[in-house]
């Protein structure tokens, strides 16, 4: 599987991705109408600890608790969660709780691979992540118009596998770089360091004035294709499209309440994208791959997460959003639940993808469950196991894509939109508990 960077605009506008134009696809939505609009994806970039987020086990004692060993109440009787969660307690009543998720896989990059696709690695092809097929059949083939692209990553790529797989190139998430937690987030292509608005403006007025080209081949259609992109390309910079990424329109106040740190800010920026009808953002939380220090990196990177998903959970109900945006928190797996005491990890949690969490809320999935269950130390799920498949499909159906339905195939081969058990992938069953 190859490493791919994020889309550039320059790529974008190249290829027309800020067109309303797609692909000729047949609309593969299921017969309900979709309770689902949009995506918002939190990926946990290294894999989060159920033991110490969603699913704590208290009881298991020091081996496996360490220095987090209590939990707290949350707003939905008998559901407790860690102990550095509390903003997300009292938003529990929103959320679901998936404790039964498992695929076994401990690698990276297969494990990314199952998590975001429901298919095990290794096959003749590398099919396309949830986003690429959200912005393929939400998107262009949905008659998706607007210059942002369907599907924005902030603010980098995981590079774990080609997200677009065989779909190409179109489909890639666009990368935004920069960093919305800085004064100016300078979005790749939409926002230069160090230079103004108004200096944009007066460097396009100035080539304008030296296409002389252009003004004497009035008519020329590549010329005026090329008219076409450019004059797309300033409507991102300088238009109103662009300024979805400009949070100086935001309240301080709110700023504050998400956090002013890349995460938190990064929260309020996919709120703001699928306010303006988005269908696809990600928001690739790196700092999770705790094989050593865990405990320390853990007090201070959940406050940090517990800050900027509340937030969002709680502006997206405000705002009235939440009904129509699913919210999809999780990593590729979940830590080691027996921690790593001895050297050389002194403390640490390694991969472990037999058991772990994911939160889903909004979209038409329901708040205050949890669904399945872990052993009394996290090691083994011991209700209700959940394969990556089951997920990716339940998201779908709120979406009202066809789970079962066919994709675009560059060969003409047969492609479906998820895997069945005749593909060889363990299947446990749509999330109907909470759909």
């Amino acid at each position: 599987m190859s490493m791919e960077r994020g889309l550039s605009r320059r790529e974008a506008v190249r290829g027309g991705l800020f067109g309303a134009a797609g692909l000729a696809l047949p609309a593969l939505a299921a017969a309900q109408p979709a309770k689902a609009k949009s995506v918002i994806q939190i990926w946990m970039w290294g894999g989060p600890a159920h033991l110490d987020t969603f699913d704590p086990k208290p009881e298991a004692g020091n081996d496996y608790c360490g220095s987090l060993s209590n939990t707290i109440p949350t707003n939905v009787s008998g559901i407790r969660i860690g102990e550095l969660l509390p903003l997300l307690a009292k938003q529990a009543d929103k959320y679901s709780i998936i404790r039964g998720m498992t695929h076994g896989v401990n690698a990276h990059e297969t494990a990314s691979y199952m998590v975001q696709t429901g298919r095990m690695s290794g096959g003749r092809d590398v099919y396309p992540s949830v986003g690429a097929v959200v912005s393929l059949l939400k998107g262009y083939a949905a008659g998706y118009k607007g210059l942002i692209p369907p599907y924005i990553v902030l603010t980098e790529p995981q590079g774990r596998f080609s997200e677009a797989g065989f779909l190409g190139s179109r489909y890639k998430p666009f990368a935004t770089g920069g960093d919305p937690g800085q004064t100016r987030f300078a979005v790749e292509g939409v926002v230069a360091p160090g230079i103004s608005d108004q200096r944009q403006q007066n460097r396009r007025e100035y080539l304008r004035k030296l296409n002389s080209l252009e003004h004497a081949m009035k008519g020329d259609a590549q010329l005026a294709a090329s008219e076409q992109a450019e004059s797309q390309a300033y409507d991102l910079i300088l238009g109103d499209a662009g300024k979805v990424f400009d949070l100086s329109h935001e309240k301080d106040e709110l700023k504050e309440r998400y956090g002013r740190n890349t995460f938190g800010q990064s929260c309020l920026v996919a709120r703001r994208l699928v306010e303006r009808g988005v269908p696809y953002v990600t928001i690739n939380y790196k700092g999770w791959d705790t094989h050593k220090q865990h405990f320390q990196i853990m007090r201070r990177k959940l406050p940090e997460l517990d800050k900027g998903m509340a937030t969002l959970l709680q502006d997206l109900s405000e705002r009235g959003l939440l009904e129509s945006t699913i919210v999809w928190w999780g990593g590729e797996f979940g830590r080691t639940p027996r921690v790593l005491w001895e050297a050389p990890w002194n403390g640490g949690r390694n991969h472990f993808g037999k058991v772990f969490s994911a939160v889903v809320a909004g979209g038409g999935f329901k708040g205050g469950q949890v669904v399945g269950a872990s052993d009394a130390k996290g090691e083994e799920v011991k209700d209700r196991p959940v394969y990556p498949v089951d997920l990716i499909a339940s998201m779908y159906e709120l979406l009202s894509i066809d789970p079962g339905g066919k994709l675009p195939h560059p060969m003409g081969q047969a492609a479906r939109v998820t895997p069945t058990a005749a593909d060889g992938v363990t299947v446990g069953g749509r999330l109907k508990e909470i759909m």
